[in-house]
């Protein structure tokens, strides 16, 4: 069949520490990587990078709010984070999520950079 559809509250929480749902998975997305994170009240997400996938990552706050602590090389960053806010990630960049006293809720989209092809000026 030409689609496929999930809600996301069909997707078990998964992961090292139950806080994602595999979204590519459950859909059958082959052309990049999407998921579903649900960090509690104050709880710090998997720090991590991309460096052996290759892949960009883009970030969505859908609920909550909080930060993603960030590093290249030497450079240390805290970017603050509520609904609606969208950060890219570059494949070598550390990242770590912190969820605010409100729990934070986010998806993640990634791809390794160069495999889109614009169409028109989207």
């Amino acid at each position: 069949m030409g689609y496929s559809a999930v809600n996301v509250d069909d997707v078990e929480l998964g992961g090292r520490s139950g806080q994602v749902r595999f979204i590519r998975r459950a859909l059958g997305v082959g052309a990049f990587g999407i998921n579903w994170f649900e960090l509690p009240p104050d709880a710090v997400g998997h720090e991590h990078d991309e460096v052996e996938s290759g892949q960009e990552e883009v970030a969505l706050v859908v609920r909550g709010s909080g930060r993603w602590l960030v590093s290249v090389g030497e450079l240390k960053d805290e970017v603050l984070a509520r609904e609606g806010t969208f950060l890219r990630f570059d494949p070598e960049t550390v990242r770590a999520p912190v969820a605010g006293p409100e729990g934070m809720t986010f998806v993640t989209i990634g791809v390794r950079p160069g495999s889109y092809e614009p169409r028109g000026n989207f």
